[in-house]
């Protein structure tokens, strides 16, 4: 038997440069990902496992192998190598977990700050950074969306990660979130902690949490397992200590180093446009020092630092490993997800921004098709409704996230296209594109200027502003559904079996019976039944009862009826009438 084709890849690979390894259309490999559930458009990336899964759905004669799977010896932070000068670096964790287990809550009382009073709902809406110092020794916290719909910066947060924090609360138990959160921390190979929060709470029960954490494979110290657990109050503060010296041990354990004497490099975690300082970037430093006046290249944008400041905001004159920073002098806004890396010049900076923006439209103009754009290819001889938006954002982060959600609403039948995108405030622009494309404009955590909302009223433009995800999700769901086709639903209403037949021509028939069950009710739909066959339709024209005209006659009763119909019906006595309504109802999605 031939050998399998052995092909190595990175830990995570681009849906694009996956067909090219595989020498397949990258449609249809778009397709085999929507089978299973992936919505990911060909410049998005996917991880090792996934790219199997598929490989093995397709049924290729082709071996997957991680690119280091034989460098056991390297120690690898993000694809730079350590040398032997690595020194320690603080943990990066974080906090994962079911909606509303207290994951904010919980970084509050470590922080002592008020951070989830201030979010949308309660509920985490942008991926944050942070250090907090515990017995004189630092940790970097990333506090993660709860929502599903942004499982995408979930799913970057943890592989940022060093180890996760999963969030539980004692008296809800383990829920889907809780599970994906587990599952993403083990793919992306971090050490587990697991904090059972709200232990103060009526209902609290650590065991039955402890029983159902066992169920999904992660064990505890206690039983044999290798997972720490710790027991926590967000409110009362409790266990908080406890739960940092665990991060310090695992820490320990884990001996995690990183070089402070190369050029400095790290990720962008969210980046936004501030007014009065420009395009803005919260990063990560992940190894090196970089400093105010640095140099640095970010995807296709470079930046000399203007401002370097910690996650509070307070300057820094430099920043190390395992540092989250906001960094402003970009020229343009970086997105979500691009490694920064340090230059040495603007010349360097601004040809290393160059390359990536040309191998991106080069990339772009060869396979730029979406998974929307992907359904409407493969529906193009059915007839397929579009919804046209344009999604304006606070931050990159968020915008991709939102428009994955949205992504994620597209049926056979329905679907969101994105005619436009952007980060900052609604301006006029976005009108013009509105009023040309006849699209809706959707805003998140984003305003916009009275005198747009103005012209926006004056054209007929809808703006939809939210700051709270799955309400513009369910406002966008509302939309698709109006554009599916409406369902046509009979109603029965009565029955009547003919006693005579007074008179017949090619478009009337006049006869009399009597209702055998439900009522006969005027305007009705009329089928003529025969031995259980339907010899036609017609539809109820008039209707008496003792020589009086009426509109409705009730089981047990006698009645003439008037039928208008399309052609000539001869009806005989025996035969069944049946009434009923026909009317268009709109689906939901």
């Amino acid at each position: 038997m031939a050998s399998k084709t052995k092909i190595q890849i990175d830990g995570m690979i681009t849906v694009g440069s996956l067909a090219e390894k595989l020498s397949i259309p990258v449609t249809g490999l778009i397709t085999e990902l929507m089978k299973n559930g992936i919505m990911a458009t060909v410049n998005e990336k996917i991880d090792f496992e996934t790219a199997q899964i598929i490989v093995e759905e397709l049924g290729l004669d082709v071996e997957l192998l991680r690119s280091a799977e034989n460098e056991d010896e390297i120690i690898k932070i993000s694809s730079h190598e350590l040398t032997g000068k690595a020194k320690p670096r603080p943990p990066v964790v974080a906090v994962m977990g079911h909606v509303d287990h207290g994951k904010t809550s919980l970084l509050d009382a470590i922080r002592s700050t008020d951070v989830a009073k201030k979010e949308a709902g309660g509920i985490t809406q942008h991926i944050s950074a942070y250090q907090i110092k515990h017995n004189d020794r630092l940790i970097t916290f990333l506090d993660t969306p709860g929502h599903e719909a942004f499982a995408a910066i979930r799913q970057h947060g943890a592989a940022l990660t060093d180890i996760a924090i999963i969030v539980v609360a004692a008296d809800d138990g383990v829920k889907p979130q809780t599970i994906e959160a587990i599952r993403y921390a083990k793919k992306a190979g971090v050490k587990i902690i697991v904090a059972i929060n709200k232990i103060d709470k009526e209902g609290a029960d650590s065991n039955r949490i402890k029983q159902q954490l066992s169920e999904h494979g992660l064990m505890i110290e206690e039983w044999g397992g290798d997972t720490v657990i710790q027991e926590v109050s967000a409110k009362t503060k409790k266990g908080i200590p406890e739960l940092l010296d665990l991060v310090f041990l695992v820490t320990d354990i884990e001996d995690l180093k990183a070089d402070y004497d190369v050029p400095a490099y790290g990720l962008v975690i969210e980046s936004h446009v501030e007014t009065g300082r420009g395009s803005i970037a919260r990063a990560l430093v992940e190894g090196g020092v970089i400093r105010k006046g640095d140099y640095i290249c970010a995807g296709s944008s470079y930046a000399k630092i203007r401002n370097l400041e910690d996650s509070e905001g307070r300057p820094l004159k430099e920043a190390g490993p395992s540092t989250p920073v906001i960094i402003s002098g970009f020229k343009t806004l970086p997105e979500f997800g691009d490694e920064f890396n340090f230059c040495k010049d603007e010349k360097e900076a601004k040809n290393m921004a160059e390359k990536s923006l040309q191998n991106k439209s080069s990339s772009d103009s060869r396979m730029d098709i979406s998974s929307s754009d992907l359904i409407r290819l493969i529906n193009r001889n059915n007839k397929l409704s579009e919804l046209n938006v344009i999604i304006k954002a606070d931050v990159q982060g968020s915008l991709i996230s939102v428009m994955d959600s949205l992504k994620s609403l597209d049926t056979d039948e329905v679907a969101i296209r994105f005619v436009g995108s952007g980060i900052g405030q609604i301006n006029e622009n976005d009108l013009h594109l509105a009023h040309s494309s006849n699209a809706i404009i959707y805003g998140f955590n984003v305003s916009s200027p009275r005198s747009v909302i103005q012209q926006a009223s004056r054209d007929k433009i809808n703006i939809r502003l939210f700051d709270i995800i799955y309400e513009m999700l369910d406002d966008a769901k509302k939309e698709l559904s109006d554009l599916l086709t409406p369902e046509v639903v009979e109603k029965e209403i009565g029955k009547l079996t003919i006693k005579g037949i007074f008179n017949t021509t090619k478009t009337q028939v006049i006869c009399g019976g009597e209702v055998t069950t439900g009522k006969v009710v005027l305007p009705s739909l009329v089928r003529v039944i025969r031995d259980k066959k339907v010899l036609a339709e017609a539809i109820l024209h008039n209707l008496k009862r003792s020589n009086n005209d009426v509109k409705e006659v009730n089981a047990g009763e006698m009645c003439g009826i008037d039928l208008k119909t399309k052609s000539k019906i001869d009806l005989v006595e025996g035969d069944k009438l049946e009434f009923f309504s026909r009317e268009l109802v709109q689906r939901k999605l």
